[in-house]
């Protein structure tokens, strides 16, 4: 893939670009106040996919597990230092922490190209030129359109620095052999995002921008099992809870398949309250951060739901709160 090495200024110049196009006839004096409104946009874009829907924030921060969902800890927005190991996850091998990506300078990202951050992204190799674990979906951004890659590029350029040296990740398996390198574009430039008219195909892209399939799809000796795909049945055990992830294909019987596309918007939806996960639920918890998926528009969400009433049923039966 031929290198942008471009600075945040070219960056986020060429991404207000993207946006001004259909504003060209302004007159000459309303230029600055276009490109001022332009990158509002592009970064008030990247905020919702990093938050709401690509979840970077939720994984990179810490989160509040005495609470419903887990909501992040608020001053810790992209600092790190969430760890993730076997304990929590069966098929996980070995312990990985999620990265400081706030701008820090020392143990951050503050040092790093535009370029290093589409490429950790996009490809999974940071800016040392180390592969990262597929734990981050970068197989799923892989397939981004650019124009949301360099938006959410734009916003965690934003954030505030926070000073974290993350712990080095400890692998019981060499990192090749779960690096996707096959499955991986070389290069995102023709990435687009497809039409929101067409429901199925628009609710697929955000399902996986948000790597709903991970959690989703139950994972047999480490590998997910592609027979059963969405079918539920993976358990995560957090502090003092245990909860399976959902079977979300629409079967009728242990599925979604009953659900209307009102129902599945309230899961979301009622989280959009404070109030309503910002108590104590004990071991009736989860680890879907709905607190922040919350955030996904209306549209967004039906899109996912119009998908999922599409794929392929799965019959298989999922205890929510195994003992």
């Amino acid at each position: 893939m031929r290198k942008l090495f471009v600075s945040a200024g070219v960056l986020i110049a060429c991404i207000v670009a993207i946006y001004s196009s259909s504003c060209n006839n302004e007159t000459k004096e309303s230029g600055p106040t276009v490109n001022n409104d332009s990158l509002d946009k592009v970064i008030s874009r990247g905020k919702y996919l990093a938050v709401h829907v690509a979840a970077c924030i939720h994984c990179h921060s810490q989160r509040d597990f005495s609470k419903y969902s887990g909501p992040v800890v608020p001053g810790t927005e992209g600092g790190g230092g969430s760890k993730f190991d076997h304990t929590i996850l069966d098929a996980i091998p070995g312990t990985i922490y999620s990265r400081n990506i706030t701008p820090d300078p020392e143990t951050g990202i503050g040092t790093w190209t535009d370029d290093e951050i589409l490429r950790a992204i996009t490809q999974g190799i940071n800016k040392n030129g180390d592969t990262l674990f597929p734990i981050m979906p970068y197989a799923n951004y892989n397939r981004m359109a650019k124009e949301d890659l360099l938006s959410i590029v734009a916003y965690i350029k934003t954030l505030k620095p926070i000073k974290n040296k993350v712990p080095e990740r400890q692998l019981m398996i060499p990192i090749s052999m779960a690096y996707p390198g096959p499955a991986l574009q070389k290069s995102v430039d023709g990435n687009v995002r497809p039409a929101e008219s067409d429901k199925v195909k628009y609710g697929e892209y955000i399902f996986t921008i948000a790597d709903c399939g991970a959690c989703h799809t139950p994972f047999v000796k480490g590998q997910p099992d592609f027979s059963r795909v969405d079918g539920g049945g993976n358990i995560f055990t957090i502090a003092n809870f245990k909860v399976a992830s959902a079977n979300i294909t629409p079967d009728s019987a242990t599925g979604l398949g009953t659900w209307t596309e009102e129902r599945f918007l309230t899961k979301f939806t009622l989280y959009r309250d404070e109030k309503n996960y910002n108590l104590d639920p004990g071991t009736q918890n989860t680890v879907m951060p709905l607190s922040e998926y919350a955030g996904m528009n209306d549209d967004d969400l039906k899109a996912i739901y119009a998908y999922l009433r599409s794929v392929k049923p799965v019959s298989n039966k999922v205890e929510k709160y195994p003992k």
